[in-house]
């Protein structure tokens, strides 16, 4: 079981389905990336910490750093977001397909920032 795997299982039972799902649309993105815990939160590392995730009492935080946020800005009006972190009510269907595509855009920074190929 991945830290990730573990975490989601202490969450809710309620909010778990939306956990894993939000976990299996990053690593649909990240296939290689390392699942951890960092700042107590579920991160995937892939060269660096490319986005992380956690839940707590009426949302699901997803943090895909400064940038991720910034090009996305005109998508997430609906959300609350602060310079690094968006806000997805737990009342709400997750956004996955604009998950993917925010991972997918921290993802390409990474391969630019480390000059890899995919």
């Amino acid at each position: 079981m991945t830290p990730i795997e573990s975490y989601i299982q202490t969450a809710p039972l309620a909010i778990q389905p939306q956990l894993t799902d939000l976990r299996t649309t990053i690593l649909a993105v990240l296939p290689d990336a390392e699942e951890q815990l960092k700042y107590q939160m579920p991160t995937f590392y892939w060269h660096e910490n490319v986005i992380h995730f956690a839940w707590f009492k009426h949302h699901i935080g997803l943090y895909p750093t400064p940038s991720g946020v910034k090009a996305f800005q005109a998508e997430l009006t609906a959300y609350k977001t602060s310079k690094g972190a968006i806000q997805l009510p737990l009342d709400q269907p997750l956004p996955l397909e604009l998950v993917r595509r925010i991972t997918d855009y921290r993802k390409q920074e990474v391969i630019e920032k480390f000059g890899l190929t995919e």
